[in-house]
């Protein structure tokens, strides 16, 4: 793996882990909050940005929720702020992963 990011403490036998399973990850890195850990290994990540509006010279809010695999050695639970990363389709609306907890709730 190109990226640098903090190999976690704790192992897994995820065959879906970028660290120790068979993941490879390309494309973007998303940083946000995980608002729902109620599914098995996936979380929903709630990401808050930007976005221009030319008529008005002016910035709106706006928000998107994606869901992304979260391997069992991160293990991340609602609350926490998370850095996600773009991989190949893990289902049908899975394509991210959580690869680094920046902050506990």
């Amino acid at each position: 793996m190109s990226l640098t990011f903090k190999k976690p403490k704790k192992t897994c036998n995820d065959r879906n882990c970028p660290f120790h399973g068979e993941l490879p990850i390309r494309g973007r890195i998303l940083d946000g909050y995980v608002v729902s850990a109620k599914m098995d290994k996936t979380v929903i990540v709630k990401r808050d940005y930007l976005h221009y509006v030319p008529k008005f010279m002016r910035y709106e809010r706006r928000h998107s929720r994606i869901p992304s695999h979260n391997p069992p050695c991160i293990d991340a639970k609602e609350g926490d702020r998370v850095i996600i990363a773009e991989c190949r389709p893990i289902s049908k609306t899975v394509s991210f992963v959580v690869v680094e907890k920046l902050e506990e709730k």
